[in-house]
């Protein structure tokens, strides 16, 4: 490990945030598992720091000891891992769903996940005819004015939502963001019943999106798709229409993912 790759034991400069994934990503790279004594001496630590922050990690079920005392990655991160490779196969599924939709080519259709009161955007199938809005992999928005944030928060126990809001209402995107809970639990209700959201200008004016959830094997929602035109092109036959495609896209991404 170079001297580049040392972390300063000083708490001042690093956060302690800093130098615990140091100390992961030293573990997970090392061809053998490291003591405390060589893992301190390797990353630049006192003794002391190291040995208070791997206690720390190893109560939260981070790292593992072994009798002999060396030190590997524990089971928490494990489940760190294994969302991320789900979340993989969750596009991979969403890659090939979309290839074979006739529909793929003259609409953009995005898929989210929503962490905390937000949505992470997580893949993207641009259309032909491009829209006046990027969706990039990793844009986060909040999930009231988005058409995948009301689909998964229409999936969500009402119970939910004050709790997901509870540091506030998010500040409106544009004059057409729905401005408080009771509008959105109202939004949210007919979701429910019409079996897809609806987002019309209010991440972006001019901008129309429907959404619907993806569920996985257990039938809990793990994401949702949207698909995008413009305000020009949503008549009402026409978002009924899409609506129903919209729906079964979702369900058979859903069946690939083991939903019965």
């Amino acid at each position: 490990m170079g001297a580049h790759d040392r972390i300063s034991a000083g708490g001042g400069h690093v956060p302690a945030l800093r130098r615990a994934v140091a100390i992961l990503d030293y573990i997970s790279a090392s061809s053998e598992a490291p003591t405390l004594s060589g893992l301190a001496r390797a990353l630049g630590l006192p003794k002391s720091t190291a040995h208070g922050l791997v206690q720390a990690m190893e109560e939260l079920g981070l790292l593992a000891r072994a009798a002999d005392g060396t030190l590997r990655t524990g089971p928490h991160s494990l489940r760190w891992a294994g969302d991320f490779l789900a979340r993989t196969d969750l596009v991979s599924a969403f890659r090939q769903s979309i290839a074979e939709s006739w529909r793929s080519a003259q609409f953009t259709v995005t898929m989210t996940v929503l962490d905390g009161n937000e949505v992470v955007y997580i893949a993207c199938s641009e259309a032909n005819r491009p829209l006046d809005v990027a969706f990039r992999i990793g844009m986060r928005l909040p999930a009231p004015f988005t058409a995948t944030g009301k689909a998964l928060l229409a999936a969500r126990p009402d119970r939910d939502l004050d709790a997901l809001f509870a540091r506030g209402f998010p500040a409106p995107l544009t004059r057409y963001s729905v401005a408080s809970m009771p509008d959105l639990r109202r939004e949210l209700a007919e979701t429910r019943q019409r079996g897809f959201s609806i987002d019309d200008g209010q991440i972006r004016e001019g901008l129309f999106c429907l959404g619907a959830t993806v569920g996985d094997h257990a039938g809990q929602a793990v994401a949702a798709l949207a698909l995008s035109l413009t305000r020009s092109e949503a008549s009402p036959d026409m978002v009924a229409m899409l609506g129903r495609s919209l729906m079964d896209a979702a369900a058979d991404l859903s069946r690939r993912l083991g939903a019965g």
